[in-house]
């Protein structure tokens, strides 16, 4: 079989959806003889990551781009599939070509620019909520990475049922405890000096980082901890709030925002941080919680439904913006090294749980799926 993914994601700074595609591709490729192909009009910023080690029916292509392809989802990508007899398309990132007889598979990975608009710039909002409704229906097959968000887009894009279905993604391979010795460079590169609370992922107002702080705040207040709170990840948008608050706060010297960083820093964070937060307000799934528990970290949620299916009972749930109950789980898991140890054991069994091999095995299934229906 010929399968394309859209490569698109792999042309700039690699964040979820980018590793979603990665990581689908190279396991797609690795678990079966299907030429996989990843096609982009623009570069690859992972062209070295993916020809390392992959296998050899796992194809990196920029298509030529004429004046005409350039409209690339109209013709340019319509065009490559007839023209490379492609059999089946997965966008990966909400996008399907409108035109073309191939049977496709859309990933949804949330529906966040629709419940949760005014965390979102109001011009990706308006272009979300006139395409992904169409996008969704164009598609043959749509894959969710959670049964909550299978649900909502069943009940906000009115797509049946039993054309979605969920598929949990997992923590690469890269995210393994790592050994106190090589954590040590990384923190004293970055200034962190004690025990820290570590959050992982894009700064940006859906993230809840202001109650995360003011817990922080609470803890520091209460206690005589020694600590930091460090945030990890490329600044996003709507963010000026946030940093005024952590200007004035009297934490302000104990808070560190590092940008973004490599997996080999993240991996080397997640396996030396006290705990690791992720109150977020939505997610359709949530995998920077699932990649500290791969490395071994003890992990706060938010009590919401895509959440609570990532972690199941691996780690500690709460009120997204209940600052008082998020700073007394912190307290708790500092003061009782037993239940940080039970829950960084926990959360080490539950990641071993998810598997990028399984994603691609349940994915396969999908295009069969999808190839069926085109067939009837």
């Amino acid at each position: 079989m010929k399968i394309a993914l859209d490569g698109l994601p792999l042309s700039d700074t690699l964040t979820g959806v980018g590793h979603y595609t990665l990581e689908l591709a190279r396991h797609l490729a690795r678990s079966s003889a299907d030429e996989v192909f990843v096609v982009s009009p623009r570069g690859f910023i992972a062209s070295m990551e993916l020809e390392t080690g992959s296998p050899t029916n796992l194809h990196l292509t920029r298509p030529t781009i004429s004046p005409l392809t350039r409209y690339w989802w109209s013709i340019g990508l319509p065009r490559y599939i007839r023209k490379n007899e492609i059999e089946i398309f997965h966008g990966t990132n909400f996008e399907v070509p409108l035109r073309g007889k191939c049977p496709s598979v859309i990933t949804i990975h949330d529906l966040s620019m629709v419940l949760h608009p005014q965390t979102h710039n109001r011009r990706r909002v308006r272009r979300a909520r006139q395409r992904l409704p169409i996008m969704a229906r164009t598609a043959t097959m749509v894959v969710t990475p959670s049964e909550a968000v299978r649900k909502e887009v069943h009940q906000y894009l009115e797509i049946p049922l039993d054309r979605i279905v969920a598929i949990p993604e997992a923590a690469r391979r890269t995210f393994r405890r790592q050994d106190p010795e090589l954590t040590d460079k990384v923190r004293k590169r970055l200034e962190i000096t004690t025990p820290f609370v570590l959050y992982v992922g894009t700064v940006e107002p859906r993230k809840n980082l202001l109650t995360l702080v003011r817990a922080f705040e609470d803890v520091l207040s209460a206690s005589d901890f020694s600590l930091q709170l460090v945030i990890a990840g490329r600044k996003g948008w709507m963010v000026d709030d946030l940093f005024r608050h952590v200007k004035q706060s009297p934490a302000a010297e104990q808070i560190i925002f590092t940008g973004y960083l490599s997996d080999d820093d993240l991996c080397a964070l997640y396996s030396s941080c006290a705990l690791f937060v992720y109150v977020s307000l939505y997610e359709g799934f949530g995998l920077p919680p699932l990649e500290a528990m791969a490395c071994g970290a003890p992990v706060i949620v938010s009590r919401i439904p895509s959440l609570s299916e990532t972690v199941g009972e691996a780690a500690l749930l709460v009120a997204p913006t209940d600052v008082r109950e998020l700073a007394r789980n912190i307290r708790s898991l500092l003061q009782d090294d037993e239940l940080r140890k039970q829950m960084a054991q926990k959360g080490m069994r539950r990641a071993a749980e998810l598997g990028w091999e399984r994603t691609a095995r349940l994915t396969k299934a999908v295009y069969d799926q999808a190839l069926a229906r085109a067939a009837q």
